[in-house]
């Protein structure tokens, strides 16, 4: 393992959960190119510019979300 400190655990769980989303709504948006033979182009593409847009929304909104979320549900 790269041995990251678990105190930046809440960036790196950012950068996975980002980078895969922006993957597969890249992807689903690509996919009409797929009979032109522009699909892998168009991917890389669209998911590298909707990923770097992403990665800081998601970094700095999931704590909000988090609490949010603690706000609206109850212990069991």
């Amino acid at each position: 393992m790269l041995g990251i400190p678990r105190r930046f655990s809440h960036f790196v769980f950012g950068f996975i959960q980002s980078g895969l989303t922006c993957a597969i709504a890249a992807g689903i948006a690509s996919f009409p190119l797929i009979a032109s033979g522009a699909f892998m182009l168009n991917w890389l593409h669209s998911w590298l510019f909707s990923w770097l847009l992403m990665l800081p929304v998601v970094l700095f909104a999931a704590p909000a979300i988090r609490r949010l979320s603690f706000a609206l549900t109850r212990e069991e």
